[in-house]
């Protein structure tokens, strides 16, 4: 798989690998995220050691026009998106009540509204092509509910539930939807989420270029869920949904604790 990819979160952290991954196997990228500068660096490496293009597109997602604005750039650089890697979001640690609200509403417009808005949009594109992949970085998070980040696992409940269903109505299309849904990973995630001091980030976490290398190989063999740790893969499978909800509240809690 060579073509090019659209990573949105791509400045650092999961989204900075997945493009020196497909990079590396020799497609151009377009990077989009708030920071220039990062973008402009992780381009010019990409673009000297792989010998690809990498496009940079300032956007700010979270946005109500952040979404179109980005498709607008791309339209009208003339280039064709064969994979989209839906990564942008944030979490934030905290009792909803306490948190501020506008903090959670954004944690909502990017997380779900600017996914739901480019699937829409590239993956129409790429049904009439009839070819084409799609990759939503979710969360294992999405497979159960989330005291002290509630917004947060909601979102990521959604992602999950949507890309399944828009997998199931693309893949007669010759387009496949994969959902990556890792547990904790070394970025910078924990930073802005307040989450250090937490049982969650404990045990130190996988790290976001294993992470980005399972998601991508999943995506290529068009895989629906991936979930980069088998014991992780057991536990929001078939155990956690054998407990009593009360009970898994409760453990979520205790986890995101400080």
């Amino acid at each position: 798989m060579s073509k090019t990819a659209l990573i949105t979160g791509a400045s650092s952290g999961i989204g900075a690998e997945f493009a020196r991954y497909h990079a590396q196997k020799g497609g151009d990228v377009v990077l989009t995220a708030r920071s220039e500068d990062k973008l402009k660096k992780l381009a010019a490496e990409i673009e000297a050691e792989h010998k690809v293009k990498a496009h940079v597109i300032v956007a700010d997602l979270g946005t109500a026009k952040g979404p179109s604005e980005l498709v607008r750039q791309v339209t009208e650089a003339g280039i064709q998106i064969d994979i989209l890697i839906n990564n942008a979001g944030f979490g934030g640690q905290g009792r909803h009540i306490d948190r501020n609200i506008d903090d959670e509403l954004e944690m909502i417009d990017l997380n779900v509204k600017a996914l739901v808005a480019l699937s829409h949009h590239f993956g129409r594109e790429m049904s009439k092509r009839a070819q084409g992949r799609i990759l939503n970085v979710g969360s294992s998070a999405g497979f159960m509910p989330g005291p002290l980040q509630a917004v947060y696992f909601a979102t990521k409940a959604f992602v999950k539930s949507f890309s399944e269903a828009l997998d199931h109505e693309l893949r007669p299309q010759g387009v496949t939807v994969t959902l990556l849904a890792p547990g904790y990973v070394k970025t910078a995630f924990a930073d802005r989420a307040d989450l250090h001091g937490t049982k969650l980030t404990a045990g130190g976490g996988k790290t976001p270029r294993s992470v980005a290398k399972y998601g991508y190989d999943a995506m290529s063999r068009g895989e629906l869920v991936a979930i980069n740790e088998k014991q992780l893969d057991f536990m929001v499978n078939w155990i956690i949904p054998l407990l009593p909800r009360r009970a898994v509240l409760k453990m979520i809690e205790r986890m995101q604790s400080k």
